[in-house]
């Protein structure tokens, strides 16, 4: 690893903790970084899913004004989520490497149309009445499940995916849904990578120099998140993405 490897995954970490405090999909900076310095995608993924869990938490921390009240929200989905982590974390470890090399690139796909689609959304939630659930119900237990399986497994855009979801089925604010989206993508990659710790190949340094920049980053996010102008950050979003997809497809 070479000094300007150094600086660029630091960088990456510390955009990727700001963009996933503000909107989630923080992997696809950081999962194409990985990939463009030259690590294979399985150790990149995982790598990726443990340097990123402390920029979730100090992005947590950053929104613990809209957390208050929350502990059993908290805790219901939570569980919810730890389980359904090491779930998708056991299929990575499952399935054969080409088949994670083969849904990769229709994964980033998704993921890009979730962040495009996202104001669109934003916009729909915001014209809704508040006739929906207090706490989502089964619905949004079943779709907690199954974003913290595929955060598991990949996680890019799991938070838009929770934002989505709870903005439609719980009725309260994107605000507080959004520090709940924080505290449940931490919940996730925390789970997973405690998965990866004892059965994957983990480049630690890699796993160090993300930590590093998200924690920064996580905070940075929380505190001037309202004030970012969030084109430009999908834009960023949609052109790594789609770098990381030619990538993957040339190797």
């Amino acid at each position: 690893m070479t000094a300007l490897d150094v600086v660029i995954i630091v960088a990456a970490g510390l955009f990727a903790g700001g963009i996933n405090s503000v909107v989630g999909s923080g992997t696809l900076i950081t999962f194409p970084v990985l990939l463009a310095l030259g690590y294979p995608p399985v150790v990149a993924n995982v790598s990726n899913s443990i340097g990123l869990v402390p920029g979730s938490v100090s992005g947590a921390i950053g929104y613990r004004r809209e957390l208050a009240g929350q502990t059993g929200r908290l805790v219901r989905f939570g569980t919810v989520s730890a389980v359904g982590a090491v779930g998708g974390a056991l299929l990575l470890l499952a399935l054969p490497p080409g088949a994670f090399e083969a849904v990769v690139p229709v994964l980033i796909v998704v993921a890009l149309v979730l962040v495009v689609l996202q104001p669109v959304v934003a916009r729909r939630l915001a014209e809704r009445k508040p006739d929906r659930h207090p706490h989502g119900g089964v619905p949004l237990l079943i779709g907690v499940f199954g974003t913290a399986v595929y955060g598991g497994y990949f996680g890019a855009a799991q938070g838009v995916i929770l934002l989505a979801l709870m903005g439609i089925l719980v009725d309260d604010s994107l605000q507080r849904l959004n520090g709940v989206k924080n505290v449940l993508a931490a919940i996730a990659n925390l789970t997973s990578g405690v998965v990866f710790v004892f059965a994957a190949e983990v480049d630690w340094a890699v796993v160090g120099l993300l930590a590093a920049g998200s924690i920064v980053g996580g905070l940075i996010g929380a505190r001037v998140g309202r004030r970012l102008r969030p084109f430009w950050l999908r834009a960023a979003i949609v052109v790594v993405g789609t770098v990381a997809i030619l990538q993957l497809l040339i190797r």
